[in-house]
């Protein structure tokens, strides 16, 4: 701890990718053909660097978001490597201007960063860092049922169970009600009552159209969450939808904050609850998160992000679900592993991840 307290930033850069998919995603908001990534190097005093990543969701986002993450690492300059102080720091910085944005981005990537690097200068992996332990989280295979035609998606979900998951997640959202409940019966046809199926409208529909069609859903049975199906912001009406449903509700990946967690919460908004560690706020705002959900008594997954949510999950109390996908695998030297549907938290120091630098160079924007 000794060796940890005398670390200071030295700098932040960041490097933009576009990482290739090897099943590209088609949603009701749009197709995700490769991942851009800003990949984040936080260099300390100790020559210990600290990784993390950032999603851009379009490779439009990258510049400002890279921006901001730079301009945030010349402010930390010469600071101690205490990812708590960092964090208020930089909060402080930027109230005028507001955090719940992209803002919040950056912030969360240089904190995982500082987590990063903190666990590799103590010598312990994330999770053994937060009080816990590397462990095996459940893992749902999130990768490749998007709007695709019926055949095709039959074979999608086929081929995502033969990767040894025991759970997957179709996105819903078409135009018609009916074609969303022909895709929900060929998915199961496919994979069999045995493996447990989620779905996600990714905010596509009306409150209005919500109720139809979760009612539809819930006539049809064995679903185990209707996710985002209505505006992210709307909490009042996705409670409307939570209490009319016997289907679980799942929201969160658009939470700006541990602070707007709080408000859905308030409202009554979900049954369940699945933080984006981008949009949380990192390791610190999961870390607030997680007590939230502990105290509402709601299972907590996560959205992406799984090498830092693996160890998140690990000492999350009400775990849940770990969202799997393998955006970052083509730029990491190190890749998760996935055992019989779950996903082991590396025991190497901090979030265990190294880049490869052929392939960032490669991928490089």
């Amino acid at each position: 701890m000794a060796a940890a307290a005398r670390l200071t930033v030295r700098s932040v850069t960041v490097r933009a990718v576009a990482a290739p998919l090897r099943r590209p995603l088609a949603t009701s908001s749009g197709a995700i053909r490769v991942a851009p990534l800003l990949l984040l190097d936080l260099r300390t005093s100790a020559a210990i660097t600290g990784r993390a990543y950032l999603f851009g969701i379009g490779q439009h986002n990258l510049a400002p978001i890279a921006k901001l993450v730079e301009a945030m690492g010349e402010m930390l300059q010469g600071d101690e490597l205490a990812p708590f102080s960092i964090e208020k720091k930089l909060r402080a910085r930027y109230t005028l201007l507001g955090v719940h944005n992209i803002v919040l981005f950056a912030m969360s990537g240089i904190d995982m960063a500082a987590w990063d690097a903190l666990g590799q200068a103590l010598g312990q992996p994330l999770a053994r860092l937060l009080g816990g332990a590397p462990r095996a989280v459940p893992a749902y295979n999130s990768k490749g049922l998007g709007i695709l035609p019926l055949a095709q998606l039959a074979r999608e979900a086929e081929a995502l169970v033969a990767e040894g998951f025991t759970a997957v997640k179709l996105r819903l959202g078409r135009a018609d009600a009916a074609a969303d409940l022909q895709a929900l019966r060929a998915v199961r046809k496919a994979i069999g009552p045995r493996i447990t199926l989620m779905v996600d409208f990714n905010q596509a529909l009306t409150v209005a159209e919500a109720l139809k069609r979760g009612r539809m859903i819930d006539a049809e049975g064995g679903v185990a969450w209707i996710e985002e199906p209505v505006r992210a912001d709307d909490f009042s009406g996705c409670a409307t939808v939570a209490r009319e449903l016997a289907t679980p509700i799942q929201i969160g990946e658009n939470f700006m904050g541990p602070e707007h967690m709080a408000q859905a919460l308030a409202a009554g908004a979900c049954d369940y609850v699945m933080p984006d560690a981008q949009r949380i706020g990192g390791v610190s705002g999961w870390m607030r998160a997680a007590a939230l959900a502990q105290g509402a008594g709601l299972e907590m997954s996560s959205r992406l992000f799984p090498e830092a949510s693996c160890h998140l999950l690990a000492v999350t109390p009400t775990c849940h679900w770990l969202e799997y996908v393998d955006w970052a695998d083509p730029v990491l030297t190190d890749p998760l592993e996935v055992r019989q549907g779950q996903v082991l938290a590396p025991a190497r120091p901090g979030l265990g991840m190294r880049w490869n630098e052929k392939a960032a160079r490669r991928y490089a924007l």
